[in-house]
């Protein structure tokens, strides 16, 4: 079985003329800009894959719109290769993409406008991914989303906007708020338990399943606490193949948010070494996980993630129809 899983894309830029070639880290989410109060809440429709990952209608240079996934697991906004070719937007550069399978060199381009909301954006060295492993048009990653609020209504299918300096859904019922920490622009929660271990989560919108490291899953296993089920592929942003193991967490606590019977693949994947999590238990928090919830608010800027909770008899529903029959 192959699934589409996407988890961390960052770069390191190459010069253009150097022998041996000298390579630097391109950090682009390493700071967080002002937090954003004047933008406007603005709404997006998005759409859901057969992989139950989200996409969104995006402008490139005027055109479009184009489908964009929203991949929080990302700190680069990417494209297609064809897409770009389609717009005549030449390769203008290399860089490394270090993907959920290792590191691969790929052109970049730079994208002289990006419209998701009202206000375009510039984005400089876009690596250049062959839509087939992307499975949409193009990435929106955290270097768009990182000075705002990200909010999804799985209600309503929208994505909206929202500036972060007002919190989302503040006063709505049966809303849990979980502090969290910052690390390559992604956020990391550090309270939280999977079988009673304590693990890092780490929120990847661009993951059909949550994806657990090896620490994490030597943990459970020697203690008897995970179920075997199925062996599948994950096919990164850079075409490779990953194997990995599907087994049942039985019970995922992250700071007083209870998940149950959650469906994860277990794998050594190089994203944990990129986020420097590959020696203690980890955990990407897929799509599988963050659909369960009526409402889903990541706010990069001040480091919150909000859920609305559902009925607790639809969430078991939801989280339940989220695994691999």
């Amino acid at each position: 079985m192959r699934l589409s899983l996407l988890a961390l894309l960052t770069l390191s830029s190459s010069a253009a003329v150097a022998d041996p070639p000298v390579t630097t880290k391109l950090d682009a989410v390493a700071g967080i800009p002002g937090v954003d109060r004047t933008t406007r809440t603005e709404d997006v429709q998005f759409k859901s894959g057969k992989d139950e990952r989200l996409t969104v209608p995006v402008r490139v240079s005027g055109y479009g719109p184009f489908r964009f996934l929203v991949d929080t697991g990302s700190d680069r906004t990417a494209i297609s290769r064809q897409l770009a070719g389609r717009l005549g937007l030449p390769a203008d550069g290399n860089a490394s993409v270090h993907s959920i399978t290792g590191v691969a060199t790929v052109s970049t381009a730079d994208l002289p406008s990006v419209q998701l909301t009202s206000k375009p954006v510039k984005v400089r060295g876009a690596p250049l991914l062959e839509s087939t492993d992307i499975g949409a048009d193009g990435i929106i990653g955290v270097d768009s989303l990182r000075s705002q609020s990200v909010l999804f209504d799985f209600e309503k299918q929208t994505l909206s906007i929202v500036p972060a300096a007002r919190a989302a859904f503040r006063d709505e019922p049966d809303t849990i708020v979980i502090e969290a920490a910052r690390r390559n622009g992604r956020l990391i929660m550090t309270d939280a338990k999977a079988d009673g271990q304590a693990v890092s989560v780490v929120i990847d919108t661009g993951a059909e399943l949550s994806i657990g490291n090896e620490a994490l899953r030597q943990q459970l296993v020697n203690r008897g606490l995970v179920d075997p089920m199925q062996k599948v592929q994950m096919l990164s942003v850079t075409g490779a193949l990953l194997p990995g193991d599907i087994m049942i967490v039985r019970d995922l606590d992250i700071g007083g948010l209870k998940l149950r019977n959650l469906a994860v693949v277990f794998a050594d994947a190089h994203s944990f070494k990129e986020l420097k999590l590959d020696r203690e238990p980890a955990l990407l928090l897929g799509m599988n996980a963050i659909r369960a919830f009526k409402k889903v608010s990541i706010d990069f800027a001040n480091r919150k993630f909000r859920v609305v909770l559902p009925e607790e008899s639809q969430l078991d529903v939801r989280l339940a129809s989220a695994r691999l029959k």
